[in-house]
């Protein structure tokens, strides 16, 4: 315990981890003139510090070429969309025509469940992990209502079998077991937000074809965060966004994929013109011909502004390489599990998965002794500069981001615990 807890252990980590210097790319708050000790990157990422150099490319471009800009130069912004499309496709492990930035989150949910959830009288069900993101709740809940079905009835909700709100395999394949002959749509989380516990995006996937069923994925927690590998887990379509790991700013342009054996689809869709072959969209007819990927779900040009921190993003995410991120992950949560381990077991409980396979960044950590007592602690913290964030009714998310975490920061928050414990 004595060695996890000095300096000289936290520095010496730090010394030999090869992404040590991707620190410097981003801009770090700072609290009472030091960097924080930041752990809210699976809420809001850090802003690189490239992505003003792209933003005022295109807040440059406008004030001198205005309507031109979107014809002219590498970056003009009729195919705009097109320079995220290849850097987005490695970090989900996708074809470069299954994935595209657009719109928000929940926005491209309900897009991509109007072609991809159909339900019928005898398949009606929309199965979901019970504890959902209230967005996708809301979601799911008035799809269900829309297509005229009872939510009651028809809007599954599997509840955990893990006494800390996590789900094993087998319960979520008894799930579909029991409702298979009546799901028509799976909607799963990566990574669930409250508990930080990952899936088994292909094994989920098998399951629901398996049943007949149609299978898609939220993975606002998973992208940038884990190896996804989108296109061989066999989903038929994903959304996340851009905001938490993948540091493209407060609402940033969201992502989608849709699996290219549905490139042609016939599923009906809502369209949009910028859905539009490409070939023809400037010829204004009445005839919508989606262009063929993922492309063919969009609805309105890009937003540009939206767009361009997104590149200076993934243009880290290229040169430091997911699995390198992901190897720092391990190893920071590992080092903050072993923290709690050696002497905060008595304040702190990690209800995160201990498998690296089933987390990612972030540990949630209910602290022992009900909601004041956590609030306090929560308080302690921020007012020292250690931010995590709260969720009801006694949990702090810590998430050490591989970008620009520290081991010593992850040392200054199992310290800062100890002070609060110790009344100091």
């Amino acid at each position: 315990m004595t060695d996890l807890f000095t300096d000289a252990h936290a520095q010496a980590l730090d010394a030999a981890d090869p992404l040590r210097d991707y620190r410097n790319a981003f801009h770090l708050p700072l609290h009472d003139g030091a960097p924080m000790a930041y752990f809210v990157g699976n809420s809001l990422g850090l802003q690189p510090k490239g992505a003003r150099t792209h933003v005022e490319e295109v807040l440059d471009k406008w004030a001198t070429e205005a309507v031109e800009g979107h014809f002219t130069g590498n970056a003009q912004w009729m195919t705009y969309h097109e320079l995220v499309r290849d850097g987005l496709a490695r970090t989900v492990g996708a074809q470069p025509a299954e994935v595209v930035a657009m719109n928000t989150l929940s926005a491209n949910l309900h897009f991509l469940l109007v072609s991809f959830y159909r339900p019928t009288q005898e398949r009606p069900v929309l199965l979901m992990e019970a504890g959902a993101f209230p967005s996708d709740r809301y979601a799911l809940e008035s799809q269900v209502r829309f297509h005229g079905f009872d939510p009651a009835e028809a809007l599954v909700e599997v509840e955990p079998d893990g006494e800390d709100g996590t789900f094993s395999m087998a319960c979520i394949e008894r799930a579909i077991a029991e409702h298979g002959p009546r799901l028509a749509t799976i909607v799963w989380p990566g990574v669930q937000y409250r508990t930080g516990q990952a899936f088994d995006l292909q094994a989920i996937t098998r399951l629901g074809h398996a049943a007949g069923a149609v299978v898609g994925f939220d993975l606002a927690h998973a992208v940038g965060n884990l190896p996804v590998q989108l296109h061989d887990s066999g989903a038929d379509f994903a959304v996340w966004c851009h905001y938490k790991y993948m540091n493209s700013g407060p609402g940033a342009v969201a992502g989608a994929f849709v699996h290219a054996r549905h490139a042609h689809t016939d599923r009906p869709r809502f369209a949009g013109w910028w859905g539009n072959d490409p070939t023809v969209r400037f010829r204004m007819g009445p005839q919508f011909s989606p262009t063929p990927g993922a492309d063919g779900w969009q609805l309105s040009n890009p937003p540009i502004l939206g767009l361009a921190p997104l590149r200076a993003s993934l243009d880290l995410f290229d040169r430091a390489t997911l699995p390198a991120l992901r190897a720092k992950s391990e190893a920071l949560t590992g080092y903050l599990q072993q923290l709690i381990d050696a002497d905060l077991g008595e304040v702190l409980q990690v209800i995160t998965p201990r498998e690296p396979l089933q987390r990612g960044c972030q540990l949630s950590i209910r602290v022992i002794g009900g909601r004041e007592r956590g609030r306090a602690l929560f308080d302690y913290l921020a007012a020292r500069g250690v931010l995590g964030d709260w969720r009801e009714p006694d949990v702090i998310r810590i998430s050490p981001a591989p970008f620009y975490n520290t081991f010593v920061d992850v040392l200054r928050f199992a310290r800062t615990v100890q002070e609060w414990r110790n009344g100091r």
